[in-house]
């Protein structure tokens, strides 16, 4: 476990815009084994090794382009040009095109947190204190100073994943870059309120217009985000591009080469009888005209080809994450990309060649080369981070529900499983609801659990995104039964094969994945153990506590209705009689830590066997390397206690 929290991961690719150089961020072990630290890595067109381009204590991350081909970064590295820096706020630096030191181009008393480019503007965020802005950094000083943290709130929402929201509010500012330094910044959004809170932007080829997410509050705690356009010049003149009723505009935007049209993600809030529906938006920036395109594909990231006539879109479909070329106009897309992989960090290229990230339930993301044109040729580039040699092998499966419709599935099998040696087995439930097993997860990998010898199901079930609208249509406002069904389906089917151990077996699962654990003890007896991790219990109270209440309530009414009931794991307790391990991180704020802490009371004082793995300083997932290697080992004692017999051994890393 400790090689493999150590292992480099590559987070991020970006191409230059005259499409000769190549930039990573890079993710690895820090020298003291505790935390993890960000790099910039080169990787170079021509094959040859890719090189570390930055190195820092602080780190450094989501690197872009200047049109003069300079590098941008962010970092809290300290700037040696100050005498007192702040090292708690983040900057943005300036890596030059022909070498040299980096240098800071900007920075602001609540940090820099995002930023894009545009022609020689450089749109930011920043998080901004209201009031007088000569004064910010000594009133922030005075707040820390006198040991204030309260954060008095007048609007919803007041937290989002695992930071508090407050007391500043995000902007955006804009300044000109030339001879390597950003000046005449100014505040593009004075007095936003919360509508920048986790906004997507992006800046159009001329520099003179950014393109913005912008939240709106609505009546009973609900919100509609719309895209806007603003003005980088000095008044900052803001429009609406697109706002819709029961409709969000939101992130990834994407802004054509010929700085016509902006693509975005058009979502339709849901509601008790309707799904989201969500589709590739295209807006004319001129008009603010807009249409759908893709069909019923999900974007979850997207370019403009050179030619501003059509984009290219990864999207889940059938458990994998292919490219596809989607005609602005509207017409049928095309799948480009023909292998079973998950694409992410999309780069066109002015030579109509297209740069990525490859990456897929067996295989860790790199960077790779795709020919746009016939057969959508992928090749392998020189990675940063190294080859790794899995522990087994993995397998499509079906199984046909109730209902008849399909469910597939991904199958890890471990070296050596067969008729005279089947291996037990685990059932991995995703979360989301909407998502889909199709990438490689470097927080719950099966191939670990392979490495101990188990077989690792990871189904797509109802609400799984790739299928189309119908298979979440299957499970909408019905979690529990219809996705139970599901899963027993496909799970039946594997348990058939002679290779996999039909007497030992266990479930588990993450967020959704978690209530589903729950929902499945509760209504089956089947499994040896069931491990659960940030989830759901008592959905009443779950929908009023997580930083994204309207989400919920959309789907399940207000609380109190009859959906809460029906649907929530916690009203099933007496019937759970399987072993269960329970695991929550405190500064989980999409899940709050009262689920975990409720269903371990629950469980404790109905006398089932059960243990509470708790993580004071993670939050929904588990970042930290050591916190990491805790997860695996305790899971896996756990299961070999459970499925395999063996007497419990408690982890050497928690001794």
């Amino acid at each position: 476990m400790r090689d493999y929290v150590g292992v480099p991961r590559v987070a991020s690719l970006r191409l230059s815009p005259d499409g000769t150089r190549l930039v990573s961020v890079v993710q690895s072990l820090n020298p003291d084994g505790r935390s993890y630290g960000t790099s910039l890595w080169e990787i170079p067109l021509d094959g040859r090794s890719p090189y570390r381009l930055t190195r820092s204590v602080k780190g450094e991350a989501g690197a872009e382009f200047t049109a003069g081909g300079d590098v941008l970064f962010g970092s809290r590295r300290p700037d040696p040009t100050v005498k007192d820096p702040d090292e708690e706020a983040p900057a943005l630096w300036l890596l030059p095109m022909g070498g040299g030191e980096a240098r800071q181009v900007a920075s602001r008393p609540g940090g820099i947190a995002g930023f894009a480019t545009g022609g020689s503007v450089v749109v930011f965020g920043s998080d901004v204190l209201a009031g007088d802005e000569a004064t910010e950094a000594d009133r922030r000083k005075a707040r820390k100073d006198a040991g204030i943290s309260a954060i008095l709130h007048e609007s919803y929402p007041v937290r989002y994943w695992d930071h508090d929201l407050g007391p500043g509010e995000p902007r955006l500012f804009a300044g000109v870059l030339g001879e390597g330094r950003l000046t005449g910044i100014r505040d593009l959004t004075p007095e936003p309120g919360k509508a920048l809170t986790n906004a997507s932007y992006e800046v159009v080829p001329d520099g003179g217009t950014v393109v913005t997410t912008w939240t709106v509050p609505l009546p009973g705690g609900e919100l509609r985000t719309e895209l806007v356009a603003i003005e980088t010049a000095d008044g900052g003149a803001r429009r609406v591009l697109a706002g819709q009723d029961g409709h969000d505009f939101e992130g990834p935007l994407a802004v054509s080469p010929d700085g016509r049209l902006v693509a975005c993600v058009r979502s339709g809030h849901a509601s008790v009888t309707e799904i989201p529906r969500v589709t590739l938006w295209i807006v004319d920036l001129a008009t603010g005209e807009g249409h759908a395109a893709g069909g019923d594909l999900w974007p979850s990231d997207m370019v403009w080809a050179p030619d501003s006539a059509s984009l290219y879109v990864a999207a889940d479909h059938l458990g994998r994450r292919p490219v596809f070329r989607v005609p602005a106009d509207g017409s049928e897309p095309v799948r480009l990309t023909p292998d079973d992989a998950a694409y992410s960090s999309l780069n066109a290229a002015p030579d109509g060649s297209l740069y990525a990230l490859r990456s897929a339930v067996d295989r860790p993301a790199g960077p790779v080369r795709i020919t746009t044109g016939g057969t959508g040729a992928v090749e392998e580039l020189p990675s940063p981070a190294p080859e790794l040699e899995l522990p087994g092998t993995l397998t499509e499966v079906t199984a046909t529900a109730d209902d008849g419709a399909e469910i597939r599935a991904w199958l890890v099998l471990p070296e050596g499983a067969s008729a005279e040696n089947p291996a037990p087995f685990l059932l991995w439930i995703h979360g989301g609801p909407l998502s889909s097993w199709n990438d490689w997860s470097w927080r719950w990998n099966p191939w670990i659990m392979a490495r101990q010898g188990y077989a690792v199901l990871l189904p797509d079930p109802c609400l799984s995104t790739g299928y189309g609208p119908e298979m979440i249509r299957r499970g909408w406002a019905d979690w529990g039964p219809r996705t139970h069904a599901d899963l027993m389906a496909i799970t039946d089917a594997v348990l058939e094969r002679p290779e996999v151990d039909a007497a030992r077996t266990a479930a588990m699962g993450g967020s959704f994945g978690g209530y589903m654990a729950n929902w499945v003890a509760g209504h089956t007896d089947r499994f040896k153990a069931i491990v659960t991790h940030a989830s759901l219990w008592h959905l009443d109270q779950f929908a009023g506590t997580t930083d994204a209440s309207m989400y919920w309530q959309r789907e399940f009414g207000r609380p109190g209705t009859e959906l809460y009931t029906e649907l929530s794991p916690h009203l099933s307790l007496e019937r759970i009689t399987t072993p269960m391990l329970v695991i929550h991180g405190d500064k989980d704020y999409r899940v709050p830590i009262g689920e975990g802490l409720r269903l371990w009371w629950d469980l404790q004082r109905s006398g089932v066997e059960s243990k509470f793995l708790y993580f004071p300083d993670e939050n929904h997932w588990v970042l930290k390397p050591g916190n990491a290697v805790v997860w695996y080992e305790t899971v896996l004692a756990f299961l070999a206690q459970h499925v395999l017999g063996q007497e419990w051994k408690r982890p050497e890393s928690l001794s």
